[in-house]
């Protein structure tokens, strides 16, 4: 397994992390503990050190699933979790089809972190992010109080998810942020723009999520996929079956120098974000051990710059249809 290190911060991680929220939440009914508990480990034993969790993730079964599965590598792995969803009783996250509100008040973030650190069953959160930007509290509060947690020895590192570029800034002059975690992907290119040149620039390491496009990329989607009411992509724009058959051009060209390179679409959209800057981390989720091996065999794939020219051209041709959310958690992004 090679590794990366996020940014100018000392957290050294697997070049590929493991992106846990589908184990129990968003996509369809939570898996079998057991059965996520043993795929866990056998990230491990294959080399993973990087695993992401949220407390909204089930909510808080996500947590538990990985402090209990991952005890026994404490040490050895990073576990990075988020806060900032109101997740009383009288809201709604269970596969955020009515979006949570958001609550990122300094004692909100301390009794978060409290929570989150008896489910990990660590003294240290290694990677705290602010899971969305919250309107109603200056970011600088925000970092103030990670900032202060930093201090106490309860968080290590700082990270921000789904920011604009003017919050990204003024919080890591407060706390240096370690990393930030958006969407980007071969379908989601919008941090190529302003965010990783920022990124780039303060010395910022980049995670992106749904690095294969909730698996669309994977070329096992296609505009006759069902998917269970449960399934969060059920509600996304960019999954009704008219957007999938227009984005079915994507799959061709991955499908296309997959072929060439003997690897999977999924290897060479995982190899296209990986090839981009050394200090981007993709953290694919899965449920299935093959999978996980499909993941990290992206590893082994080299793309020339020949290749990464060929896929940057191709890929402009094509206009990807249908908005990544909602509009109302797509108005939680970029702020």
């Amino acid at each position: 397994m090679q590794n990366r290190t996020l940014g100018k911060s000392s957290l050294e991680v697997s070049a590929i992390g493991l992106g846990c929220m589908g184990m129990s939440f968003a996509y369809g009914p939570s898996k079998d503990r057991e059965e996520m508990s043993t795929l866990l480990r056998a990230a491990v034993e294959r080399g993973i050190t990087f695993f992401d969790t949220a407390e909204v993730y089930g909510p808080f079964i996500n947590e538990d699933l990985l402090g209990e599965a991952l005890a026994p590598f404490r040490g050895q792995v990073v576990i990075a979790t988020k806060f900032g969803f109101d997740i009383s009783s009288d809201s709604d996250p269970r596969g955020m089809k009515g979006a949570p509100g958001l609550d990122s008040r300094p004692e909100h973030i301390r009794q978060a972190v409290e929570g989150s650190l008896k489910r990990l069953k660590v003294e240290r959160i290694d990677l705290l992010y602010q899971h969305r930007v919250d309107p109603n509290v200056p970011i600088e509060d925000v970092a103030g109080a990670v900032k202060d947690l930093i201090q106490q020895g309860k968080v290590k590192h700082f990270g921000l998810s789904e920011a604009g570029v003017h919050t990204i800034r003024r919080a890591h002059a407060v706390q240096p942020l370690t990393a930030l975690q958006s969407e980007y992907s071969l379908w989601t290119r919008s941090p190529e723009k302003e965010v990783i040149p920022a990124l780039e620039e303060l010395g910022i390491g980049f995670v992106p999520y749904s690095p294969l496009g909730r698996g669309f990329l994977t070329g096992k989607i296609d505009e006759k996929t069902t998917f269970d009411g449960s399934d969060f992509r059920s509600t996304l724009p960019r999954f009704t079956p008219e957007a999938r058959k227009a984005n079915q051009a994507l799959i061709d060209l991955l499908g296309k120098i997959g072929q060439r390179k003997q690897a999977t679409p999924a290897q060479i959209a995982l190899a296209w974000l990986l090839a981009q800057k050394p200090w981007i981390v993709p953290i694919p989720g899965t449920t299935k051990l093959h999978r996980l091996d499909e993941n990290i065999g992206a590893l082994a794939v080299e793309l020339t710059a020949d290749d990464l020219q060929e896929i940057d051209s191709a890929s402009s041709m094509i206009t990807v249809q249908g908005a990544r959310y909602p509009e109302k958690l797509e108005k939680m992004t970029g702020r």
